[in-house]
């Protein structure tokens, strides 16, 4: 490589380094939220409370999410044959698949809802995060998240492929159809058509146990709470469809439930919460922070480009280096000493 060529390259990465210096103290900043504050819950926000010990795994949520929401059967490969296609053998949520059960299973699965010698259901779906990570992401606002209720949406019509939102979810949700010519995205947008018309989301109206309970979140959460406090084997009035609706309740022995609420927090709250017996990370919920990756990324983005100090501070770096290599080339190396220039 020619050695003006290196030192202009080395020069140029000396002047991004300086910049990046130049503004380190406020990133370092922007990553302890920065200057975008995290959203918080909307006034009517609607969400779910899954409780895993109440869950059998009876996969009516998932029947009925397909019918409401008009998703076609989906098999593995080996089950491809099996009553021409039309078993529905989903095992995770796809371009097809909006909500799914999944099975924890450990030992001999003697008992349910314990780690050890046990097994567990969950629920796999959209968990319609507080600060969506993949309404941040998405460069024409084909993710949106209702101002009122909270739902975040997908607008096909807005969407234009590029699948940030695939990469940008934590709970790896939004999933492309690869296998169509004119593939869309797909995630569960909670019946949000149903809910409009004064109905509720098809897994929650479904399930027998209540597992699935829809209601205001704030509700929910404090019905969560109550059921921490419970002692394990109490008696509990479980209520079934809606938290606060008309439909016969049921009495069965509380769970033993893990400690910590999931959903109250994780990536800065989502507006689905679980109650399970088994540690979240061994049920395929992921150790997040409590912050929004959202109010990060954009904090971050903020502090960069504040007043275009940090770009202009690179240009500026650039143009200097720029200049200098031309006199250089010219004949007019200011590296060159006298006694060089009379030697030669």
């Amino acid at each position: 490589m020619d050695p003006n060529r290196r030192q202009f390259l080395r020069g140029a990465a000396s002047a991004i380094a300086t910049t990046a210096a130049a503004v380190a103290t406020p990133v370092s900043e922007a990553v302890a939220f920065g200057p975008r504050e995290p959203k918080t819950l909307p006034p009517k926000a609607v969400g779910m409370l899954y409780d895993s010990t109440l869950c059998v795994g009876c996969k009516a949520c998932m029947a009925a999410c397909k019918q409401a929401n008009g998703m076609p059967a989906e098999q593995p490969e080996y089950l491809a044959q099996w009553n021409e296609g039309t078993w529905d053998a989903a095992q995770d949520i796809s371009g097809k698949t909006l909500n799914v059960i999944r099975v924890y299973q450990d030992g001999t699965m003697a008992q349910k809802d314990r780690e050890q010698d046990g097994y567990a259901f969950v629920k796999r779906h959209c968990l319609h995060c507080v600060d969506p990570s993949c309404i941040s992401v998405c460069p024409v606002s084909a993710m949106q998240k209702h101002p009122l209720t909270g739902i975040v949406t997908h607008n096909p019509d807005a969407c234009i492929g590029c699948r940030y939102c695939v990469y940008g979810c934590p709970f790896n949700v939004p999933q492309y159809q690869f296998d169509e010519p004119f593939g869309r995205i797909s995630k569960c947008q909670f019946c949000n058509h149903l809910q409009a018309q004064g109905k509720l989301p098809a897994c929650c109206d479904v399930c027998p146990t209540g597992a699935s309970l829809f209601g205001l979140v704030e509700d929910l959460q404090a019905e969560a709470e109550q059921r921490l406090a419970a002692k394990p084997g109490e008696t509990y009035t479980f209520p079934r469809g809606k938290l606060g609706g008309d439909r016969p309740s049921h009495e069965a022995p509380i769970g033993h439930y893990q400690p910590h609420l999931y959903g109250e927090k994780e990536a800065g709250g989502t507006q689905v919460r679980y109650l399970t017996g088994v540690p979240h990370e061994k049920l395929g919920l992921p150790k997040l922070p409590d912050h929004s990756y959202a109010a990060v990324s954009e904090g971050m983005q903020h502090t960069l480009y504040k007043g275009m100090v940090a770009p202009l501070a690179l240009l500026g770096g650039l143009v200097f280096l720029a200049r200098r290599s031309s006199k250089t080339y010219g004949g007019e190396d200011p590296t060159r000493t006298d006694e060089e220039d009379a030697s030669s």
